[in-house]
This record gives structure tokens, C-alpha cells and sequence, in this order.
């Protein structure tokens, strides 16, 4: 990969501790600035790190701050870094470039010759022993579910799967009014801005369906635990008949 000096990277955004949420499980949430249809937001979004022995797998990336990231090695060592979906991936190159993980994304993500990929898909090995990837098959970007055969099932997931309850520190009021006029704030939910853009078919929700998870760590939201599926069940029936 081409080394980037550390200024040309994204800088970090403010963001809260890392929690642990299972076993070896661990849960960030912090700020996105960004430009969208020539307005400014700022909502929240969520990293997963999952540890095995001593290996970190990091999941939709968000840059740390230093004394964050003096905690996120006290954990283990970065060893991966997964991107699922074609909205998030801000900060994967600072993590790729400062511990020489190992990236890894859905095909059409990365465009860049300079940047050393591995292709995600069902068939792959994965960098997670107990985990399995569902790939959306339908939709017009890539988006990618991981399941981990833990604890139940829990099911990782970018912007297909949110769970967002409220508005939180890290929104601004003008995006916090626009989300919830979109339905954002809706638990159990599929992401209105994602369905859009990936214009999904009821087909991918069907085999979801199939999916055995229990709980659920989305790119955006609360986790949710227990529940998972029966709630997001009762969503996928709701908006695709199914």
C-alpha cells in the first residue's frame, strides 16, 4: 500500500470509550462530518473491534485518538481491517498504514492500484475463525453482513442494519431535524439513505432471514442485544412483504 504521512489522513473526530460488549467484543461510537446533497451533517457511527488471542479485527473503522489508541493496544495488535459497506471507510488507510493490517473489502470498493486488497465474499477465508459473510446480491453498491458463532449470533453489519433509538452527542441540530423527518430514528431499522442508494431487492432479505444472529452490532445505532432478529424481522416484513 502507499504510506500516506500521517497529516494526509483523515484526523479524528470526536468519539467515546471503547466498550466491551461481549466477550472479546468491543464497541466505539463516535462523529461523521460530511457533505451530503450540498448540506453539512454531523451524526454518529460505530467500530467494532473484534479480538482473537492476540489479534485485533477491526470493523468499520473509526480513527482514535492517541490516548484511545494507547487503550486499543493495551487489547492486542491490529493485525486486519474490514470494510463492509460502500458508505463507510473513511478512516481504513490510517489503521492499514499504522499497523500494517491486512485489508480487506467487498469487491468494487477499492479502485486504487496502489492499495493491496482482500477480496471479502462467502467463500473467502475470513480473518474471524467462527465468522461467515452474507453478501446483499441484489443491491447497486456493495454491502456485506458478518455473523460471528458466538454468544448466539451476532451479526455484524454497516448501514443495511441500524439501530438507531435517538439523536446522541455526536449530531448537530440541523442533521438531528433532516433524520428524523427521514425516519432515521427508528429501532431495528434498515438505513433509509443506504436503502436508497443500494436499492436493495426483497430477494437479499429473504435469505437474511436465514441468518442466525441474536445480536446485532450496526454501523450506526445502539447494539442490540437479545432481540436482533425477531425485531429486524418484523422490519424486513414491513417494508418487503416477506
Amino acid at each position: 500500500m502507499e504510506v500516506l504521512i500521517p497529516n494526509e489522513y483523515p484526523q479524528a473526530l470526536a468519539h467515546g470509550t471503547i466498550r466491551k460488549v461481549f466477550d472479546d467484543i468491543f464497541f466505539v461510537s463516535g462523529s461523521m462530518e460530511t457533505v451530503l446533497m450540498e448540506l453539512d451533517w454531523q451524526f454518529s457511527r460505530n467500530m467494532v473491534i473484534v479480538r482473537e488471542g492476540e489479534r485485533l479485527i477491526i470493523i468499520n473503522s473509526i480513527r482514535l485518538n492517541e490516548e484511545a489508541l494507547a487503550e486499543l493496544e493495551q487489547l492486542g495488535t491490529v493485525t486486519d481491517v474490514i470494510r463492509l459497506g460502500a458508505l463507510h471507510g473513511r478512516d481504513d488507510a490510517f489503521y492499514v498504514d499504522r499497523y500494517q493490517a491486512q485489508y480487506w473489502a467487498m469487491p468494487g470498493l477499492v479502485n486504487d492500484s496502489t492499495v493491496k486488497v482482500t477480496e471479502l465474499s462467502p467463500d473467502a477465508k475470513l480473518p474471524i475463525s467462527d465468522a461467515s459473510l452474507f453478501q446483499f446480491e441484489t443491491t447497486q453498491i456493495p454491502e456485506a453482513i458478518l455473523c460471528l458463532q458466538r454468544e448466539g449470533g451476532v451479526a455484524i453489519a454497516c448501514d443495511a442494519l441500524q439501530n438507531w433509538l435517538a439523536p446522541d452527542e455526536h449530531f448537530c441540530d440541523s442533521s438531528t431535524e433532516r433524520m428524523q423527518q427521514m425516519g432515521f430514528f427508528t429501532p431495528a431499522n434498515v438505513g433509509p439513505v443506504w436503502l436508497q442508494a443500494a436499492a436493495p431487492a426483497a430477494a437479499d432479505f429473504i435469505r437474511l432471514k436465514a441468518l442466525p444472529f441474536k445480536h446485532a452490532l450496526c454501523g450506526h445505532g445502539e447494539p442490540l442485544r437479545d432481540t436482533a432478529k425477531e425485531d429486524f424481522l418484523k422490519t424486513f416484513s414491513q417494508l418487503f412483504d416477506i
